[in-house]
């Protein structure tokens, strides 16, 4: 092994997390590699945040120039060009994947686009390999993010990609489906159910709970519940979905009868899994749980010199929160001390109207016994 190949700080996944603890090491003085074996910016940038939102953007610009007269602006033959949105969505997209491949360059990363995977430990680190070459690293920052979660519904990893869509295929859809059946009210499926409602499809959600948006306080999923109703889309609450089939979507409603819904398209969003599998965690005896990374609050694994920064981890799945990990890791890399605190995450959906939340729903300050107050 060369030393040219010895690095203080391997991170592997270019997402949020990964690419703000590279820049962060790097600032510090640390000789740092970067692994991304598809895009720097990750789900984020790619296929999440960032695209979801510009595709948000141009839904509301649509709607405002539609109901202009209320505002006493006069538009005519108002149109949306779903392949116009698409292509806008790329070059914003592109654009900051190349914000963040000059940050790496400017911050003087080691950027590496192939898939690592740990294959050990010896006296100098970490031994990582990528396409035949090997690498060391004396700290180990694993960032791999998530993918969707495909549960095992008869018809969907079938249709998977054709048919049946995630939230990569979707933001990627240049014609706009006339029917489209979302199964799962989370974050991802709500977003785009909003997206595709204003820009003209019928939009059935299909949730498992007796309401929407997770965790969020009751109270205001139910709001949101109504004012996305008045959109037109139709909400299937309690509903297990039973199969997927060409053209339509089988669920069982809460008194046991089987219903179909038409569709033309099927958006998957029933949340996430973590990225661990084949990268060799085995390797160096790197705990999981459920498919996650198990670490404390300096984001530290049970392996000394192992830490694990967004996604990964299965704390909250959120870009800002992967940041802050980067953050905390790097610092606790440093000698500098600092931890996590996730009792105040902030999350947003951004649907019409966009919700915000923070802390803990009054729904579980009752179930824990905590005193509160409601303004």
């Amino acid at each position: 092994m060369s030393k040219a190949d010895l690095f203080d700080v391997v991170v592997i996944g270019g997402g949020p997390g990964g690419y703000l603890a590279a820049e962060r090491a790097a600032h510090a003085g640390l000789k740092t590699l970067l692994f991304e074996k598809n895009s720097l910016g990750g789900v984020c940038l790619n296929e999440g945040c960032i695209p979801s939102k510009a595709l948000l953007n141009s839904a509301k610009t649509y709607q405002h120039a539609l109901h202009a007269q209320q505002y006493g602006v006069t538009c005519q033959g108002v149109s949306i060009d779903q392949k116009a949105v698409i292509q806008r969505k790329g070059r914003v997209v592109k654009t900051l994947v190349s914000g963040v491949r000059a940050k790496m360059k400017g911050a003087g990363v080691t950027v590496v686009m192939e898939q690592a995977v740990i294959t050990g430990k010896n006296s100098d680190g970490f031994t990582l390999i990528a396409s035949g070459k090997e690498y060391v690293g004396k700290k180990l920052i694993i960032a791999t993010g998530s993918t969707p979660a495909v549960p095992p519904i008869p018809g969907v990893k079938e249709n998977l990609g054709t048919f049946v869509l995630t939230n990569r295929e979707i933001l990627d859809l240049e014609e706009i489906p006339g029917k489209l059946t979302v199964i799962g009210g989370g974050v991802i499926g709500l977003e785009m159910a909003a997206y595709y409602a204003a820009v003209g499809s019928q939009v059935t959600v299909v949730e498992m709970l007796d309401h929407i948006a997770g965790p969020t306080d009751r109270e205001i999923s139910t709001m949101l519940q109504k004012e996305l109703e008045k959109q037109g889309i139709t909400f299937l609450l309690s509903h297990k979905c039973l199969a997927v089939e060409q053209g339509k979507v089988r669920a069982e409603a809460p008194d046991g009868k089987e219903i179909v819904i038409e569709a033309d398209k099927v958006l998957l969003s029933i949340g996430r899994r973590a990225n661990t599998a084949d990268l060799g965690l085995e390797s160096i005896g790197v705990k999981c749980d459920r498919g996650a990374i198990v670490t404390d609050t300096m984001c530290r694994t049970n392996v000394a010199d192992v830490y694990a920064v967004g996604d990964v981890n299965g704390h909250h799945m959120l870009a800002h929160t992967a940041y802050r990990e980067a953050e905390v890791a790097v610092n606790v890399i440093c000698g500098k001390a600092d931890n996590m605190r996730y009792h105040a995450n902030p999350s947003v959906i951004y649907t019409f109207p966009e919700i915000g939340s923070v802390g803990k729903t009054e729904e579980e300050c009752k179930e824990k016994g905590i005193d509160y107050q409601v303004e």
